[in-house]
């Protein structure tokens, strides 16, 4: 049965009532004004503004109007402090927990840290990486050079391949094309193509999140967690990289070793961890992370060496200085390095990925982008300094997509001859290889053309792995040494003889004065003996013959001996 509607009550009523109600409400707000008064509260006055007759009205309009947003940004500023301070302290508190979970991990790769260290006190870093570099090479059956996807040619080191393919051991040389999820896919077929003219080449993209050992044991344990399989935790090329390597091997009991070179920030360590699925060397952001060499298992057919990064040499162009170096930000400037990427770089398209209106210069690009990051210093400054440190950090890490293509004519480098070609490929399929390289690619999530940017990559970078020798260095610092030595004796000879030379002034004066002081002193005795002799009417001739007899011996006795003794006159007082 369908429920019937109630009607709504009215809301009419008499005239009567509603003056009523009206009445009591004229009262009740005379009463709250009365005390009101009463209490000395009043109302606030309106604000009439500034009139129109007011001189320079716009002006004072303007300087309000600014007032308003500097306070505006300054509520900004101090809302983004904290912010980062409550991310400081989330990542600190993470960091509390995860502090015994990463310590077993990076035991070894501390203590060869330390031996480093210790060795750099004595010896400086260049002698300490070369020293390093060199061990791996030598040590190693396999080395395999990894290169940036988004600029291949550039992570060339032609030192490097020199010293490997012509090496007394038959040593063999391999690329792998690392970061190719930062490329356009055809841009990375078009380098899988061209590298492979001279070496075999395997497409690769190391996985970035690698669970620690102690939460590898405590996951194979909990066997009904799912496993999360992100764009961060999957490595891809991993299979063929290990087959070939395994491909490589002479006798099925002999355990080779695989040699991973290559420049600063091009995923050595990353691949690494990403072969042996757990995080067994440190990585990070930073150029130089690695210092050592290190020795890790990768199961019981190969043993890889992991490797610091390649120094550039100090001859290089800019942007290979700005690009591959190990620069130490806090001395050098980095708005240099920054010119020097975006004259190689297309205007359009980094104004599209920062999001940046048009600018003329390097400086305005900056200061714009500390503008857009709110990146200010006291005062509303923008901090140039740290935008172009945040560009280079996206540059050379993992956040900025850009590519160079490959060079139009193929020339095979002199380092690599035709024999050392064929061998190399002699146990290799091109053919497998090329479809497990297009099988990788095919998983993996490149990014579009329109969203990368062009890059025109100079020539091959040069590197410098010969450490210097002792020796010279050693007959260098005696050098230096003995003329140290002999810049001191000299000026130890100079300031001697200008003391002698002061204190044979000091003795002539001295002399001066002691022979003034005596002639003036036989003066005063000759007028003296004078008088007496006048006063005694005793000829004055005589005394003055034996005076002129004796008046060396009495002069220089009389200095000598006390002044009461022998005589009339006393010479001290004469001259005090």
């Amino acid at each position: 049965m369908k429920r019937p509607k109630l009607r709504k009550a009215s809301k009419r009523m008499t005239c009567a009532k509603r003056y009523k109600i009206q009445k009591k409400v004229r009262e009740h707000k005379r009463k709250l004004r009365k005390e009101g008064k009463k209490s000395g509260h009043r109302k606030p006055k309106k604000d009439i503004g500034i009139p129109n007759d007011a001189p320079f009205k716009a002006e004072i309009l303007r300087e309000a109007e600014q007032r308003k947003q500097r306070l505006e940004e300054l509520k900004q500023k101090q809302k983004l402090d904290r912010q980062k301070e409550h991310e400081k302290k989330r990542k600190l508190d993470a960091k509390k927990k995860d502090a015994p979970k990463q310590k077993t991990s990076s035991l070894k790769q501390q203590s060869s840290n330390k031996q480093c260290d210790k060795n750099s006190k004595k010896v400086p870093l260049q002698k300490v990486l070369c020293r390093e570099l060199i061990k791996v090479i030598k040590a190693s059956d396999i080395v395999l050079e990894v290169l940036d996807a988004r600029d291949p040619q550039g992570s060339r080191c032609p030192q490097v391949e020199q010293a490997v393919l012509q090496s007394e051991e038959n040593k063999k040389l391999v690329f792998v094309l690392n970061k190719i999820d930062l490329v356009p896919k055809t841009i990375v077929e078009n380098w899988l193509k061209f590298l492979g003219k001279e070496l075999p080449t395997v497409a690769f993209k190391a996985a970035t999140q690698v669970r620690d050992r102690i939460l590898q044991a405590k996951h194979s344990k909990m066997t009904s967690r799912v496993i999360d399989v992100s764009r961060g935790n999957t490595c891809l090329g991993g299979n063929t990289l290990m087959k070939l390597l395994r491909g490589f091997r002479q006798s099925p009991d002999k355990v080779i070793k695989v040699g991973v070179v290559g420049f600063p920030n091009v995923g050595k360590s990353s691949l690494i961890n990403s072969l042996k699925q757990v995080r067994v060397c440190n990585v990070g952001p930073a150029r130089g992370t690695t210092k050592c060499m290190q020795e890790v298992k990768i199961d019981g057919q190969v043993n890889i060496l992991d490797s610091p990064g390649i120094i550039v040499s100090p001859s290089s162009s800019a942007v290979t200085l700005a690009m591959r170096a190990m620069p130490d930000i806090d001395e050098e400037n980095p708005l240099n390095a920054v010119n020097a990427i975006l004259k190689h770089c297309n205007k359009q398209q980094i104004m599209l990925q920062y999001n940046v209106a048009d600018f003329k210069s390097p400086l305005e690009f900056i200061t714009l982008l500390a503008n857009k990051r709110g990146m200010l210093k006291k005062g509303g400054i923008p901090d140039t300094e740290g935008a172009a440190r945040l560009l280079l950090s996206d540059w050379s890490g993992a956040k900025i997509s850009y590519h160079s293509k490959p060079p139009a004519s193929f020339i095979l480098p002199t380092s690599l001859s035709q024999e050392l070609k064929e061998d190399t490929w002699r146990k290799i399929d091109p053919q497998e290889l090329q479809q497990n390289n297009l099988r990788t690619l095919k998983f993996a999530r490149c990014p579009s053309m329109a969203s990368s940017v062009v890059f025109h990559s100079p020539d091959l970078t040069d590197g410098v792995i010969e450490e210097p020798e002792m020796e010279e260095e050693m007959k260098a610092s005696e050098e230096m040494i003995s003329d140290e030595e002999e810049d001191q004796e000299e000026d130890i000879s100079l300031n001697e003889e200008k003391e002698e030379d002061n204190l044979s002034g000091e003795e002539e004066e001295e002399s001066r004065d002691i022979s003034s002081r005596g002639s003036l002193a036989k003066e005063s005795k000759a007028s003296h003996r004078e008088k007496n002799a006048k006063q005694a009417e005793l000829p004055s001739q005589p005394t003055t013959d034996i005076q002129a007899n004796t008046k060396d011996k009495d002069l220089w006795v009389s200095l000598d001996r006390p002044a009461n003794e022998n005589d009339d006159y006393d010479f001290n007082t004469d001259f005090v």
